[in-house]
Order: structure tokens, then C-alpha cells, then sequence
């Protein structure tokens, strides 16, 4: 490992184990029932020692009622596990001008207060797909820079992080983000850690795959850690840390469990078993990549509507998924830092 006054701008591969890794799920159950730890422990149980929870905004100022009972039971689940708060709305809400985003950095900064030992918060999501931002990259370089000061004018410990997609040409977006913060003069960092999504671009192929062109996937480290380095080399943007925010393998439904279940499938799905490969696979994966420091899995418990997402451990009636045994042994080696990482 290379280290420079400028931060980690080199690692070479490990060959022994890896440091501690931050495993986890995205799920909003906990927001939704009045005993938050009871989802805490069965999450401990799959050995998830993280959640990242869902913060809607929608233009208001500040968390109305029912969003503050739910930031409320975040803040007690946050006294037992890792809490990450994701702050973000739909394209149609983008912040891009001024009084917009100090709107928005206002909110996340009132949820933070409202959940104070949450210990990350991830400025959007998705950044590069127009689902979510339809704004510039400089337009998300300055909501950035305004929300990482707010935030950490409120809590100098908390974790900063944006969000990107494995597709819809991250690195050219990841590239004009850092151009703009160059442009801008900035003397403080944007975030404290990248966050990235890193989705495999089909259903079936392992987290180790590369792709070509302008896509990120798990298996494309190097490539992402070449944008960020060429990018932000010699500015206050000293971290280089990633955080993979999402990542799942969406299995088909056995038939016996469809009545759980409703709509159509409307993508390739894989066999359970092999869901539970790939999870574990990703997992260690991850562990074994120098500047990761996280993973949470998409989600914990399967969506009802066949159109939504399927990558959950547990299918809808409390079943078990293959996936969840798979998880539980990866990410207690992840957590306990016993992944062996070759060369």
C-alpha cells in the first residue's frame, strides 16, 4: 500500500485476510413497525450488523409527523446497529437551483437530528439515472458541497456519501462531478466515502464479472478506482473509501409460494440456489477489494409485486431463502475480518 499526503491513492491486492467490512441490508421495515429492535435481531441473526433506511423527501422543509415517528424508530434501532440514512426523492424533485437544495440539506439535516446516532447519510440516489436526478453533474457537485458543510455543521462525526448506478455511464458522469468540483474551488471534501450500487448487468453472471464500456459492476473495482483517483487526485477530496449501497440477485418463486406474490415477473430472475452463490460470493467479494468498506444487500425480504425487486433472503410468507444461510456465513467472516483474500 502507497500512502501519500493526499490520502490512499494506491492499494495492491491483499493477500492475507481483510480488514472488517460493514454488511447490511437496505429495508425500511423497521420505519413501519413499533418494535424496531425486533427487526434489529433478525437481522443480527443473518449476520447484518448495518441498515440503510429510506428518507423520502418531497420539497417540505423538515420531517412532518408520520415521518418523524419513523425517524424515530430508526434512532432506536440506531442505539443497536449501524444506521444509514438515504435521503432522496424522484427526478421530478431534483434540487437544482439554490433555493432548492438548501431546502433539501435543510430536511437531511433536521432527519439527522431527529435520528442522532445514525452514522452515514447518502445525499440522493442514483445519481446518474434519470429516474432519480435529472439535473448536471455540477448541479449535483454543488448539493454535495452544500449538504456534506450542513451535515457536518450538525455532526462532525457522520459519514457523507453520494450514490451512483453500475449503469447508466457512471464513470462519465463520476468524471463531470469531479471536473465540477474542481472547477469550483473547493477547499473542503464533497463526500466522505463513494457510494455505488454496483447491480450485476445480468441476472446470472458472478460479482467478478467485467464489462465493457461505461459500466460498474462489483467486478470492475479497478475501473472505479481508477475514475476517482484520476479525478480527484490532488484536491481536499481525500477519501477514496467506497460503500457498495446496493447490490442483489433477484430468484424465481417456487410455486408452492406464488400466492404470496402478485403481477407478472418482468426480468430474468436466477434459480435460488443460484442466488445464494452469488450473495455469498459478493459479499467476500467485497471484502477482498482494498477500498470498500461496506455492502448491503437489496433488500431482506422479497417485494410483493412481481414487478418490483426479488432479491431479498426471504420470501414473502417468512420463508428462508438458500440466500439466507449464504449470507449469514459470509457476512459474519466479512464482519469478523476472517474473509482470505488471494491474489
Amino acid at each position: 500500500m502507497a500512502v501519500t499526503g493526499l490520502g490512499v491513492w494506491l492499494v495492491t491486492d491483499r493477500s492475507t485476510k481483510a480488514p472488517r467490512l460493514l454488511v447490511g441490508f437496505d429495508d425500511d421495515t423497521l420505519k413501519w413497525t413499533a418494535v424496531p429492535l425486533d427487526v434489529v435481531r433478525r437481522q443480527r441473526t443473518l449476520g447484518a450488523n448495518a441498515v440503510r433506511v429510506w428518507v423520502p423527501w418531497q420539497g417540505e422543509e423538515r420531517p412532518g409527523a408520520v415521518r418523524s415517528v419513523e425517524l424515530s424508530r430508526a434512532e432506536l434501532a440506531a442505539r443497536h446497529t449501524t444506521v444509514v440514512l438515504a435521503v432522496f426523492g424522484f427526478g421530478a424533485r431534483t434540487p437544482v437551483g439554490p433555493e432548492a437544495q438548501a431546502r433539501f440539506c435543510g430536511y437531511a439535516r433536521a432527519a439527522l437530528a431527529l435520528v442522532p446516532h445514525a452514522h452515514a447519510v447518502v445525499v440522493w440516489n442514483e445519481v446518474n439515472s434519470r429516474t432519480y436526478w435529472r439535473g448536471t453533474p455540477a448541479q449535483y457537485e454543488s448539493l454535495l458541497a452544500h449538504c456534506y458543510d450542513e451535515l457536518h455543521a450538525a455532526a462532525r462525526y457522520v459519514q457523507v456519501l453520494d450514490s451512483t448506478a453500475s449503469a447508466h455511464a457512471p464513470v462519465a458522469f463520476l468524471e463531470a462531478l469531479a471536473a465540477a468540483y474542481r472547477a469550483s474551488g473547493r477547499n473542503r471534501p464533497l463526500v466522505d466515502a463513494f457510494g455505488h450500487n454496483p447491480y450485476p448487468l445480468v441476472a446470472d453472471e458472478t460479482p467478478d464479472a467485467h464489462h465493457a464500456g461505461d459500466v460498474l459492476g462489483e467486478g470492475d473495482y479497478e475501473r472505479l478506482v481508477a475514475t476517482l483517483r484520476a479525478g480527484f487526485a490532488h484536491t481536499a477530496q481525500r477519501s477514496l473509501a467506497i460503500w457498495y449501497l446496493e447490490d442483489g440477485y433477484q430468484s424465481g418463486i417456487p410455486s408452492e409460494l406464488r400466492r404470496g406474490y402478485n403481477g407478472r415477473e418482468n426480468v430474468a430472475v436466477v434459480t435460488s440456489s443460484v442466488q445464494a452463490e452469488r450473495v455469498g460470493a459478493a459479499i467476500r467479494l467485497a471484502a477482498c477489494q482494498p477500498l470498500v468498506r461496506a455492502f448491503f444487500n437489496f433488500e431482506l425480504v422479497d417485494e410483493t409485486r412481481l414487478s418490483g425487486w426479488q432479491s431479498g433472503l426471504i420470501w414473502r410468507g417468512a420463508h428462508a431463502k438458500p440466500a439466507a444461510s449464504a449470507f449469514r456465513v459470509a457476512a459474519r467472516e466479512a464482519t469478523a475480518g476472517a474473509v482470505a483474500c488471494g491474489t
